[in-house]
């Protein structure tokens, strides 16, 4: 890949698919992103409103968050976001958000998660009925995580929609909490809704495989432990997320959402070696199993995402050469005792 100016190059990789724009016309009523201030609520506001604009449409985009990031929220505004500061838990103030028929739920809490257990249980499982109940003449797309899913065989090929999921520590049992009560209130209130089960979304500034290219980079040593795992471009996340609240269902639909290859932390390593000139260090032995999603549902609705390993892996290559910034958190992908 030529040097590339970065804003070019994020233009490039985030503007509104062809697919993503024939489903957004069939889409009625406004949106509302609760939790809109994490890793992927502002590129998704913004996917949605390049889109709503390329289509001609008119309609409110909401976001709401604590906003303790002055920036992030001028940010939003100046994309046309019409954002709300307000505490999620603080029931009062959830109940006053404006009612509208999309939702985004985003809300969670997993880094720092422990010791800080009771907070985890109240965000992750709690709140969702809070916004269930509040939203339940609306259609929902709940994020959720792969986290909920077993360790299995590399070999396996990943786990479907269909196996029963076994989280491993609090983050994972709270977030499995959480689709059982937007489900339950699915149920009680006929709401259509959709569990978007994530693993693993990257993007220039975050996720697996910024984390790999920085360790190559920086000369430090790369856990083998955990050497396979899904990784999905985060743009495509995006799409599929918005283009869900198309297939919410009552009861609630689980949908596992990530890139079609079981990847090696490795083999992704030494591709990012030759793109940065660097040779990539490693430790451990890789164990037999690993959190893989499959995601083959996903791919029949939606079709395969846009954007290849092989882009991915250039893109953040390039963004890494040129200086580009970072969030500066870590997704714990190596993690396999829940501890986050």
């Amino acid at each position: 890949m030529e040097n590339q100016n970065l804003d070019v190059l994020e233009q490039k990789y985030t503007r509104p698919s062809g697919a993503f724009l024939e489903d957004l016309k069939n889409i009625d009523g406004d949106f509302i992103f609760l939790g809109i201030g994490g890793k992927m609520g502002p590129s998704m506001a913004k996917l949605l409103l390049d889109g709503l604009q390329e289509l001609g449409l008119s309609r409110k985009v909401y976001g709401v968050s604590r906003f303790s990031d002055a920036a992030g929220r001028a940010y939003l505004e100046n994309l046309g976001v019409e954002t709300i500061a307000c505490d999620l838990l603080d029931d009062v103030a959830l109940q006053q958000l404006p009612e509208v028929k999309n939702v985004i739920y985003l809300a969670g809490f997993k880094f720092g998660a422990t010791g800080k257990e009771d907070f985890t249980w109240a965000m992750n499982t709690y709140l969702p009925g809070r916004v269930a109940e509040k939203f339940k003449n609306s259609r929902i797309v709940a994020l959720s995580s792969g986290n909920v899913l077993p360790f299995v065989p590399v070999t396996s090929g990943g786990v479907d929609e269909t196996i029963v999921p076994e989280p491993i520590g609090e983050y994972a049992q709270s977030t499995l909490g959480r689709e059982r009560i937007f489900s339950y209130f699915s149920k009680k209130n006929s709401t259509p809704i959709l569990l978007y089960r994530l693993n693993y979304a990257v993007d220039f500034r975050y996720g697996v495989v910024r984390e790999i290219a920085k360790q190559v980079n920086n000369d430090t040593p790369i856990d083998l432990s955990s050497n396979n795992v899904n990784v999905i471009w985060q743009s495509d996340a995006n799409e599929i997320a918005l283009r869900s609240l198309l297939h919410c269902e009552s009861p609630a639909k689980v949908l596992n959402v990530t890139g079609p290859e079981i990847l090696s932390i490795k083999w992704i390593a030494e591709k990012l070696g030759t793109a940065l000139n660097k040779q990539p260090q490693f430790v451990n032995d890789p164990e037999p199993t690993a959190l893989l999603n499959n995601a083959s549902e996903c791919f029949r609705l939606f079709g395969y995402p846009k954007v290849s390993i092989l882009e991915i892996i250039d893109i953040t290559a390039q963004w890494i050469l040129n200086g580009g910034d970072e969030f500066g958190k870590d997704t714990h992908f190596q993690e396999r005792k829940g501890k986050f």
